[in-house]
């Protein structure tokens, strides 16, 4: 069933058709029935299933068809999402299926001045997309009305009921009315998270779109065992070998983004960082520029992994593996969006293999090895001019160890 046969709201209908809407693909197919009949949702799909357009399309439909007035410092529908960089994202979409229907919508993210948001909120919106830590300080600053909420949606939903949320979650609902819709959509639950988002929801339509493997079939990944000390030379290679491709990179500490970007630079490679220590507008700046192409080579912690859709992502580099299994998913799923295939490959030295394991356990799959030998292994640190793993180096090395036997005899 294509868009323009559903008994929408022409504008809604022709803001599809401008964006790019044609079908609805199997997670909007399933979840916009419910959505507008008012029901609670739980739902999972895959990364690059268009689970964002499942809930906009449905919630923007309602509120257009209810629309009112709004008091100071009043929202509808409030979306709560774990980053700034998804909560811009989110909005996007809401924003460009929103023209012409006189329906409002604001992101509200921390790190930024708030005098700009209170005085949208002042007139009231119909859609807020926020991260926790910013909402709670302005609700706690009276400037916004939580009992005016009529649809609540988790996005990213087994990040926002982890126990770093949790918490944020219990207390926010009770501060909600009990007659809200909830939604909860995300990519990967486990039956922890399911259970306390069940006990927050009121006979949910549960949504399960996904193969066995919760890697998209559109994705090649694989990895390669690589020594911790030797992995910078194979990002290098990658990089060298792919330069007209966007490259996203994923560390797992922010201080390794920052010696991963250095080695690169050393070897005179162009990249840009983005973690949880950078402010929002060197964020901004470095997520548009590779948006944009401007920069090709983004090395990131985990808060890119969740839900970002970043256009025509060609390759991810698991330089770190991920700690926690499901993340491998959110990390490979930045890659082979939409119609597009996309390849990843992890770096997995000694200490990892037991990380590896877990996340294969979590695919319930091994993940294909790049097998390489003694000489395949050599030319890839060989390759990099910062090496000094050469067979050059190494002859001289084991010529100074020579010397230095010889000296220690007399």
């Amino acid at each position: 069933m294509r868009f323009d046969k559903y008994d929408f709201h022409p504008q809604l209908i022709r803001n599809l058709a401008e964006q790019g809407f044609k079908k609805p693909t199997d997670i909007q197919y399933k979840s916009i029935p419910p959505i507008l009949k008012g029901e609670d949702v739980l739902a999972v799909a895959q990364t690059g299933t268009g689970k964002t357009a499942a809930f906009a399309i449905p919630v923007i439909e309602k509120l257009i068809h209810r629309k009112r007035s709004l008091a100071n410092f009043e929202v509808r529908c409030m979306v709560m999402v774990p980053t700034h960089e998804l909560a811009m994202q989110v909005a996007g979409v809401f924003d460009s299926l929103l023209k012409g229907t006189g329906l409002k919508v604001l992101a509200l993210i921390g790190g930024v001045d708030q005098t700009p948001q209170i005085n949208r909120l002042k007139k009231g919106v119909d859609i807020m997309v926020a991260t926790p830590g910013r909402m709670f300080d302005l609700s706690s600053q009276g400037y916004l009305d939580l009992k005016s909420i009529e649809i609540l949606i988790l996005d990213e939903a087994d990040h926002m009921l982890e126990l770093g949320f949790y918490n944020d979650m219990r207390q926010l609902f009770r501060n909600l009315p009990k007659n809200k819709q909830t939604l909860f959509f995300s990519a990967t639950i486990d039956e922890k998270i399911k259970d306390l988002a069940y006990g927050l929801v009121r006979h949910a339509v549960r949504i399960h779109i996904s193969p066995k493997n919760p890697v998209s079939g559109k994705i090649d990944h694989a990895v390669t065992y690589v020594e911790m000390d030797h992995k910078r030379f194979f990002l290098e290679r990658i990089v060298r070998e792919n330069p007209d491709s966007k490259i996203l990179v994923f560390v797992r500490t922010k201080v390794r983004a920052e010696r991963v970007l250095k080695a690169m630079e050393r070897v005179g490679l162009s990249s840009e960082t983005i973690h949880s220590d950078k402010d929002q507008k060197n964020r901004n700046s470095a997520m548009s520029n590779f948006r944009e192409g401007i920069n090709k080579v983004l090395i990131a912690t985990d808060v890119s992994a969740r839900g970002v859709d970043i256009p025509n992502v060609e390759i991810v580099v698991n330089y770190d593996l991920p700690e926690i299994p499901e993340n491998y998913v959110h990390r490979v799923g930045r890659t082979g969006r939409g119609v597009n295939r996309g390849k990843a490959v992890s770096f997995c030295s000694d200490e990892e293999r037991e990380i590896l394991e877990q996340i294969e356990e979590f695919l319930t799959n091994p993940i294909a090895v790049i097998n390489m030998n003694t000489e395949e292994y050599e030319k890839s640190i060989d390759f990099s001019p910062a090496a000094t793993h050469d067979w050059k180096s190494l002859i001289d090395e084991d010529l100074e160890k020579g010397k230095k036997k010889i000296k220690k005899r007399r």
